[in-house]
């Protein structure tokens, strides 16, 4: 028997922004399928208090019109560099400058080239070449564009200057094809903005979580079985990103520990990259002590005994017998009683079936405070996608856990109120203590 059950409220945001409140955002739309995400980054701005000034290049104007970016701005949109009457209200130097935060999105593969060679040739790249206000752009783009060595070199000369970034994500682009180019959501870019008030603030006051240690796990951990093949999952890392991220905007010195993923590295975290799921034990033992453990990660249950120094061949058709030996469990050795044990530790449960039923085992048998129980089968999207749909679960000592179900979120607003749900338990903790 499950001792509580409830259900999470759809009607209203997780979280509330009012650090936005008041603040300027100059938005670049330029062309490309995901502008359409930037009208919806426009009205989620607005909804928190920000004022949004849009420039809307000539081929972001293939996409959206300027009509619904005003009508949802509630601002005058901008398109011309020699329009008599903007510049005469509004010249693009003091355009660039009246903002406090100049975003790109969607950033197309051009105008990353023109901000990174300093070209002024349109309203847009004049702006971001005169402005002195920081610059975070959002990419968007065929994943062999995203992935060309001139965009990596034109992403590494903007990182050096200083230049933010959020995404591109991995998975179905417009084109059909599927690989790193779409552009991160409007909830992430909005958390992404968020952030960077947050981090800017000069008198900002101590956040729940701040003097806490956290530890995430992330994304998919792969085993070899010879110099090019291996063993895997298919993790994309978008969750576990999401709640390091998230802890780390409520204060917590957070340490993300993740397997290969295209997800960008959330600001204000220090990540460690692994492969194997050895290695992964070994980066998360190192990053004790820590207040809170979230094991996020999907990693590998199994590995290789041997691992071949070349590549098998076939050979007369004979297929090769690989013989699997149980990988560590990250979560149970976390969660095993101890000094240094964390006082939080959080596990996921990614399940085809019987989510709930499973977890609840899982629960008991890792030893872990919380699981986070999802439902990953076919058809769900859940992995390699950008939603979500969990059910917590609490241990409750001498008795049977409680479960809470979440309704279907976006995978960042999963890992804000899982955040602050970890905060209210922390907080709560340290008051009876």
């Amino acid at each position: 028997m499950v001792s509580q059950r409830s259900v999470g409220r759809k009607d209203k945001p997780v979280t509330d922004f009012p650090i936005l409140g008041g603040k300027r955002i100059l938005l670049v739309i330029a062309g490309g399928i995901a502008a359409y995400k930037s009208l919806v980054l426009i009205r989620r701005l607005r909804e928190h208090g920000a004022l949004v000034r849009v420039i809307l290049t000539p081929a972001g104007e293939r996409f959206v019109t300027p009509l619904s970016v005003a009508a949802l701005s509630e601002d005058k949109v901008y398109q011309e560099l020699f329009s008599l009457t903007d510049e005469s209200e509004m010249g693009h130097i003091r355009l660039s400058r009246a903002a406090d935060l100049v975003v790109v999105a969607p950033a197309t593969a051009d105008l990353l080239a023109k901000m990174a060679a300093g070209l002024a040739d349109d309203l847009a790249s004049t702006a971001l070449l005169a402005t002195d206000k920081p610059i975070l752009v959002a990419p968007a783009m065929n994943a062999l564009m995203w992935e060309h060595p001139a965009t990596q070199t034109n992403i590494g000369i903007l990182t050096g200057r200083g230049v933010r970034r959020i995404g591109p994500n991995a998975g179905e682009l417009a084109c059909g094809e599927s690989g790193p180019g779409r552009m991160a959501e409007p909830e992430e870019i909005l958390g992404a903005i968020v952030s960077h008030f947050e981090m800017a603030a000069p008198d900002r006051g101590p956040l729940p979580l701040s003097g806490r240690r956290a530890l995430v796990t992330s994304g998919p951990t792969i085993e070899p079985i010879d110099p090019v093949r291996y063993i895997t999952n298919r993790s994309s890392g978008r969750q576990g990103h999401a709640i390091a991220r998230a802890l780390a905007r409520l204060g917590a010195q957070t340490i993300l520990v993740t397997g290969p993923t295209a997800e960008p590295e959330p600001p204000g975290v220090q990540v460690i990259r692994i492969e194997t799921a050895m290695q992964m034990l070994a980066a998360c033992q190192g990053a004790l002590p820590a207040d809170i453990v979230v094991c996020a990660a999907a990693v590998a249950d199994w590995r290789v005994k041997g691992i071949a120094d070349h590549k098998l061949k076939k050979d007369k058709g004979e297929t090769p017998l690989l013989e699997l030996v149980e990988n560590p469990d990250i979560l149970a050795t976390l969660s095993r009683p101890g000094p240094h044990r964390p006082g939080l530790v959080v596990g996921f449960a990614a399940e085809t079936q019987h989510v709930v039923e499973h977890a609840i085992r899982k629960l008991a048998r890792k030893g872990c405070d919380w699981i986070v129980a999802n439902d990953v089968g076919a058809g769900t999207g859940t992995f390699g996608g950008d939603r979500n749909t969990v059910h917590i679960l609490r241990a409750c000592h001498g008795g049977e856990p409680t479960v809470e179900d979440w309704p279907e979120l976006s995978k960042v607003s999963v890992g804000e109120r899982l955040a602050v749900a970890i905060s209210d338990h922390v907080l709560a903790g340290a008051s009876r203590s």
